[in-house]
């Protein structure tokens, strides 16, 4: 609340709640709906806009910074369709954690002040399995410099040749100028000319391009899995927005998966840096109904390069590696593929290594000790891989998959697959994961340790050596020091993981709040170890995936 420059005085007066849920009209608030399209899994889904949160109004604080205030799940507005415009306690309270619990791991985030939780109850179901229940509607107030996204210039789109949908505004480009006039000058105030001169508005999508690659150069660094990359969820700004079946990686899995219902994996965490270029792409394209496609597309073939930059310098951190090595890239793929073999909480392994004494008198077989208290057992890795697919009718679908070429891409044609909703990706991965438990079931713990301490001793050695080099190409006469004192300020000790956050929901739908406030706390300090010790430990067996509504 600091950031609307509101005094103590005012969070404490009885009436104040009311105003942040919408019961009164904070003064001179103007109650509005964005309206915007998207491409939602990969298709245009024609108009959307926001069918539970409403536009506020806006603050300049006294350090002259403008910041929109928003409801979320305040009621109806004129998108909701045929939904009630509400939100619930669960999904409410994980975005209000999730959202300063990003802030203070220093990645580009909305921000929540204040979630107001009502004796109101709506009704949902919450797997979707047909067991509604009564769930208590709650109101976060969520504060942002903008909340427009690369959907609300998808409102411009012509008709779509796969979906037949288009926008509400196809061919008014005196209104796009103008969105796009306004997006310049308020939040990219740098760049100079007007929107008439094309190059402005190259320049503006080159701005945008970097801040999304910088952006999920932070997600992947921290394990973050957002879940709906969906173009209407993605900020000009290069902001996190609209927390929904988000996740943070326990177990290391480069296919995990958070929202339930991405069947297909278009949302992995691996699959993020592809898929928000692709959503770049797709705000270029609207970008080009003013300006030419060629030099935007330029603009995007530099995508790879500023991800990579951005990735290997936090990687670095992380790390602790004071120089760039032109190995690093290798070394980061390899240690990747280590915590993947030996199923290590991703979280956990960087603090193990931060606190492994890699100078003077090495142990290295102390630091591989220190290495598999993070591995899976043979029984906690067969909890976590959880087919969709028996080992026959997988097997049967895979021959499809390679029948009608769907591993290439080749989906232009006949795809049988499709007609009972069956994504190929999900048959593969299936498949991996029957080839995984056929291989860990003739194992035995001594061959799983044994497997898993080889692994850990190959990659400690490269790293070692790298770190030699480092030491000696580094400037820095304290060196260690140094190097301990960036790793503190870039591994985190607590995440938002999926069972912390259960947990404080489960007590706070008894009315319950203490937990909730101490993980605001503990969230607001991640680089700090808790007395709670659960707090940084892992779910053996948590997918993280789940639903949110």
């Amino acid at each position: 609340m600091r950031l609307l420059d509101l005094p103590e005085s005012e969070l404490e007066r009885e009436e104040f709640p009311s105003y942040l849920c919408g019961s009164k009209k904070i003064p001179g608030a103007e109650y509005a709906a964005h309206c915007y399209c998207g491409h939602q899994f990969g298709y245009f889904s024609g108009q959307l806009g926001d069918g539970a949160t409403m536009y506020v109004g806006e603050v300049v604080n006294n350090n002259s910074q403008r910041w929109e205030i928003q409801f979320k799940g305040a009621g109806k507005t004129p998108f909701s369709r045929s939904a009630d415009g509400r939100k619930v306690l669960r999904s409410s309270l994980r975005e209000f954690l999730c959202s300063e619990a990003m802030f203070h791991l220093g990645v580009p985030t909305t921000r929540a002040g204040s979630c107001v939780v009502s004796t109101d109850t709506v009704v949902r179901d919450v797997l979707y399995d047909g067991h509604p229940i009564n769930e208590k509607c709650t109101v976060i107030l969520r504060i942002a410099p903008t909340f427009i996204r690369f959907g609300s210039f998808e409102i411009f789109k012509s008709i779509d040749r796969m979906t037949s949908r288009f926008g509400p505004s196809v061919g008014k480009t005196d209104i796009l100028k103008q969105m796009l006039r306004y997006t310049k000058t308020r939040f990219y105030p740098d760049i100079t000319g007007d929107i008439e001169d094309e190059d402005t508005i190259v320049s503006m999508y080159r701005e945008i391009m970097e801040r999304t690659a910088l952006l999920v150069a932070h997600w992947q660094t921290v394990g973050f899995c957002h879940g709906v990359l969906n173009t209407d969820n993605m900020s000009i700004m290069g902001l996190t927005i609209d927390y929904g079946p988000y996740g943070f990686m326990e177990t290391f899995d480069p296919g995990f998966i958070c929202n339930g219902s991405d069947k297909g994996g278009r949302y992995s965490y691996e699959a993020q840096p592809a898929i928000c270029k692709w959503n770049v792409k797709k705000l270029g394209e609207m970008f080009s109904l003013v300006a030419s496609q060629q030099k935007l597309d330029e603009v995007l073939e530099s995508w790879e390069q500023v991800y990579e930059k951005e990735y290997h310098t936090l990687m670095r951190k992380k790390l602790g590696l004071l120089t760039p090595d032109s190995d690093d890239a290798d070394l980061f793929s390899k240690l990747f593929e280590t915590m993947r073999e030996t199923h290590s909480d991703f979280t956990t392994t960087f603090l193990l290594l931060q606190s492994a004494d890699f100078l003077g008198d090495f142990n290295s077989d102390g630091t591989v000790d220190q290495m598999l208290t993070n591995c899976l057992s043979i029984e906690e890795v067969k909890k976590t891989l959880k087919p969709t697919y028996s080992k026959s009718d997988c097997a049967a679908l895979l021959k499809i998959v390679h029948q009608f070429s769907l591993v290439s891409g080749n989906e232009a044609g006949f795809n049988p697959l499709a007609m009972y909703g069956i994504e190929a990706d999900s048959v593969l991965r299936d498949h991996q994961i029957h080839q995984d438990l056929e291989e860990l079931n003739k194992m035995s713990a001594e061959d799983r340790d044994r497997k898993c301490r080889d692994k850990w001793r190959e990659w400690l050695v490269l790293f070692k050596s790298r770190i030699d080099k480092d030491c000696q190409e580094s400037s820095n006469p304290n060196y260690k020091e140094a190097r301990l004192e960036m790793q503190k300020t870039s591994n985190p000790v607590v995440v938002p993981r999926n069972h912390i956050l259960q947990r404080a929901i489960d007590r706070a739908e008894l009315g319950e709040y203490s937990l909730a406030r101490r993980l605001l706390e503990v969230f607001e300090n991640p680089y700090e170890t808790p007395p709670e010790q659960w707090l940084a430990e892992r779910d053996v067996g948590d997918k993280g995936a789940c639903t949110v509504t």
